[in-house]
């Protein structure tokens, strides 16, 4: 009898270590952006509990130390890695998947299994496994429980892209980090670092050391929207990267797998350089023209000071650029790239090659002499010349280059791939030509714009203007169907951009591509015939309640209508 009480007991014991065996779980709990490629629901819910080890191989060393992190950072748990021991969640690579960047993700009441046929592909089933997790985890509340499923998933596109405008506004290394968080999160692997314009330099060059003395810093802002100027702040703004902090920012995206491509702009966009090194200037005792004379009394007296160049205090696009016609200009682009390079493992580098005017190379003697020289019909060649000659030599140190679509004018670069901002157009014209294209048309793309119609508009922070909601960016396709099949296969994938001439806060960052930025990882990700609108405004709810756990400013226009049922 005694024997089998005991027995009895042993029983009910080892069924009551997982109260959640054979518990049917929810559709809320299987709410997951971007939409994975198949999902079955299955019974039952993994608990994670003071038992519970992460194990791996020690390739997949960085991805263990990264979970446990998260689990043991914010939900308070202790969950230890280990290559040796054989943990009840376990990271694998399986050569069966097809995909680089594709997952499988087993969930049961013993066991977690995520495999990867690269590692990518198991950081992605991480940012998964991260979803299935109450919303409570995000705040460091337990218990924690996961859902059991099974997973299949893999992108639809190689290229998943943010942008971050730090020259207008600069923001400090621990937003970057946010941000590049957030992208992984939504397994996105690219951040384009917009680092130099006409309003700042941001990244700190050895052998130019007044980039950052002058080019970092204007003297004032404008007040208001461009062309509907109120005045100017008159006061200073400015900063800059170290390469300390360059690194350091760098190799945290790399962990994350996160690629951060740089951008240096040329041959526009140059007057943070100019103000630093005239002679860049086809012109260089000419006075900075300052739009509609809403120039800083600081600058004027810089100025009045013999520092004809400064730095610009208004936005918008500006005629002194870079000399093409003097040598010393690709002398000092490559000596800024010498130390540009090192600091950037990504295989691009952008160059930016947009909004260049003509004018001052039209009245250059040295621009028009190389044109005579190098058979350039006109100035558009002449831009053409410049780009070709910088990817030139960036192909010769091993790196490629993406450009604005504009470096389709005057014949684009053999090696070039073109990021299509005016609408398709540039990305069409280029895929034809069998380039490689990135797409991010204003359009659909443009985080800087608008969330709301003209009729709310006026109860948000100011903006660039325009206007685009968060479900027209869902609805996006990035392969126009201009393209043949053939030619869609040069489309690499797509991109939102956020410009800061207006966003002057980390808050206001995040406000504005949230939810935006949801929307776009499953235009990425998500085979195009999975999506579905309704679906995903269903999905977004959770995901709603995950900013707000992880204390995120987001837009909540999508969410006042009525709750959004499938």
């Amino acid at each position: 009898m005694k024997i089998h009480l005991f027995l009895l007991i042993c029983i009910l014991s080892f069924s009551c270590t997982n109260p959640y065996k054979g518990f049917q779980n929810p559709e809320s709990d299987y709410q997951i952006i971007p939409k994975p490629e198949s999902l079955e629901i299955a019974k039952g819910k993994f608990l994670i509990t003071a038992k519970t080890k992460i194990s791996a191989t020690s390739d997949l060393k960085n991805e263990g130390l990264y979970l446990s992190s998260l689990l043991s950072h914010v939900a308070k748990i202790d969950v230890p890695f280990d290559t040796s021991s054989n943990g009840n969640i376990e990271l694998r690579i399986d050569n069966d998947i097809k995909e680089d960047e594709g997952y499988w993700l087993s969930v049961t009441n013993n066991k977690v299994l995520i495999s990867g046929k690269t590692a990518k592909g198991v950081f992605y089933g991480i940012q998964t496994l991260r979803q299935l997790l109450p919303v409570s985890f995000e705040s460091g509340t337990n218990p924690l429980t996961i859902p059991a499923v099974t997973i299949k998933d893999n992108p639809r596109f190689p290229y998943r892209g943010m942008h971050l405008d730090v020259t207008r506004h600069m923001f400090p290394v621990d937003f970057v980090k946010k941000y590049i968080d957030l992208i992984a999160m939504h397994k996105m692997n690219t951040l384009h670092w917009h680092l130099t314009d006409d309003q700042g330099w941001r990244i700190e060059i050895k052998k130019y050391p007044k980039l950052t003395q002058i080019g970092s810093k204007r003297y004032g802002t404008i007040i208001g929207r461009l062309h509907k100027e109120t005045g100017n702040d008159e006061t200073e703004y400015g900063g800059y990267y170290t390469q300390e902090e360059v690194k350091e920012i760098v190799n945290y995206a790399a962990q994350r797998h996160v690629t951060v491509i740089p951008e240096i702009e040329l041959p526009g966009h140059a007057s943070a350089a100019i103000a630093s090194y005239p002679f860049l200037s086809c012109f260089p005792n000419e006075p900075t023209v300052v739009t509609n004379n809403m120039g800083s009394k600081a600058g004027k007296e810089f100025q009045a000071n013999g520092n004809p160049k400064i730095v610009q205090e208004t936005w918008g696009v500006f005629d002194d650029v870079f000399c093409a016609g003097n040598e010393k200009t690709f002398g000092f682009l490559e000596d800024v790239l010498a130390e540009i390079i090192p600091l950037f493992p990504s295989e691009y580098i952008h160059i930016g090659g947009d909004e260049c005017p003509k004018s001052n190379w039209k009245r250059c003697p040295a621009c028009q002499k190389r044109m005579k020289d190098n058979n350039l019909s006109d100035e558009h060649e002449l831009q053409s010349y410049f780009i070709q000659r910088m990817e030139k030599h960036l192909n010769a140190k091993g790196k490629k280059i993406i450009g604005w679509d504009e470096i389709l004018e005057g014949g684009l670069a053999p090696n070039a791939t073109v990021m299509s901002w005016r609408g398709e157009k540039g990305g069409i014209e280029a895929a034809k030509q069998h380039h490689n294209v990135i797409m991010t048309p204003g359009t659909h793309c443009y985080f800087d714009k608008y969330q709301v119609d003209k009729e709310e508009q006026a109860k948000e922070p100011l903006t660039i203007g325009g206007y685009i909601s968060v479900e027209k960016v869902y609805e996006y396709d990035p392969t126009p169907n201009d393209l043949s099949n053939e030619e869609k296969k040069y489309v690499l994938g797509a991109q939102g951009n956020v410009w800061t001439e207006y966003l002057g806060s980390t808050s206001l960052i995040e406000y504005m591509i949230l939810p935006r930025m949801s929307a776009l990882s499953e235009v990425v990700w998500t085979q195009k015939e999975n999506k579905n609108w309704k679906d995903f405004k269903f999905r977004l709810n959770k995901m709603k309640d995950r900013y707000e756990a992880m204390e995120l400013n987001y837009a909540k226009h999508v969410f006042e209508t009525k709750t959004v049922t499938k």
